[in-house]
């Protein structure tokens, strides 16, 4: 199929494109693009293949291509039917930034950022698709219309979200590029050693449970990830660390922190809701669990972003106050801590 003909089928397929890894090892193709892709079966991918559907370097190949370095794939699927309407609710959000090209919100946690199987409704894109009513971006039956990236639906922090196409491509790009600046704040068991340092291994499906991510320190399989962070605080069982992004998997900071042993505070998934520092005294454990009921989600917050403005070029930074919950935990340790030294 040319290129001329994809774009001609736009309206009926879906289309992606990956750029594979320097460091990728030699796998199938299919294999390759099922493990970025949700909600997408591997003979859906491999029908497409045998479709002439996938084209690596411009060329179709078979579901058993071995994927190399540097290949660029491009991947035309039939837009599967949409199982519900998505619905536009009034749903508060809270803006921090509008103006004609871009929104900046203030997500809190508990709230799906966009539609999947199982969450239609009452996600960020619902309130958005309500919001903005009236705009074309917002009235096309998209699952993620302007959204140029995410955060996890129980990490609270900024999202800028595009409000029409050239604000959308001209932000995505920022985003592949790299020159956005994010950066996290999290409560971590224990004190990182070196106390400011990066974590790199690739980050991909977790080979027994897809629903988490695993880190592969070697780069057999995953994306290639990097992670920066500073300890900006220490309170001895936790420490209050800054992250900033180099790149944005999918739970890129929990896993990363997960797999040097120091996982998020309560972080139900990767280990961090178990009391793992600290005494076995009763006094201790309980005032853990309370500390666990306070901050029932895990203890990461999307503090700030800086990215260049989609129009204006101008750089534009936001910033904001730690979640009440995750301010209370720091409280609380900063007072447990005191009482203990004197």
């Amino acid at each position: 199929m040319t290129g001329e003909e994809l774009s001609d089928q736009q309206e009926l397929f879906e289309h992606h494109r990956f750029k594979v890894d320097p460091g990728q090892s030699a796998i199938r193709i299919d294999k390759y693009i099922f493990s970025r892709m949700e909600n997408t079966s591997r003979t859906r991918i491999q029908n497409a293949a045998d479709a002439g559907n996938i084209l690596v370097n411009n060329k179709p190949v078979k579901p058993n291509y071995k994927v190399r370095p540097g290949d660029t794939i491009q991947i035309v699927l039939p837009d599967p039917p949409r199982e519900i309407e998505l619905i536009p609710e009034n749903i508060p959000i809270n803006i921090i930034y509008e103006d004609d090209d871009v929104v900046v919100v203030n997500k809190e946690a508990g709230m799906v950022v966009h539609p999947a199987y199982g969450n239609y409704r009452g996600t960020l894109v619902n309130a958005l698709m309500w919001h903005f009513k009236d705009l074309p971006l917002f009235s096309t039956g998209e699952l993620r219309p302007g959204l140029v990236h995410r955060i996890d639906k129980n990490t609270s922090g900024i999202l800028v979200i595009a409000k029409n196409e050239l604000a959308l491509n001209r932000l995505s790009k920022q985003f592949y590029d790299r020159t956005t600046d994010r950066k996290y704040i999290a409560i971590v068991w224990g004190v990182p050693d070196p106390r400011e340092g990066t974590i790199t291994g690739h980050v991909g499906r977790n080979v027994k449970d897809r629903k988490i991510m695993q880190v592969f320190p070697h780069g057999s399989q995953g994306k290639h990830a990097i992670s920066h962070y500073r300890v900006i605080e220490d309170l001895g069982y936790i420490s209050i660390v800054e992250c900033k992004l180099e790149t944005g998997r999918t739970h890129q900071i929990r896993v990363h922190f997960s797999h040097i042993r120091h996982p998020l505070f309560n972080d139900d998934e990767y280990g961090g809701n178990q009391i793992l520092k600290g005494t076995s005294f009763t006094k201790y454990q309980q005032f853990v669990r309370n500390c666990f009921k306070i901050l029932p989600r895990q203890a990461l917050h999307a503090k700030s972003l800086a990215f260049d403005h989609p129009v204006s070029g101008k750089r534009l930074f936001f910033d904001s106050e730690l979640p009440a919950d995750m301010q209370n935990i720091i409280d609380k340790w900063r007072e447990y801590i005191s009482s203990r030294q004197s």
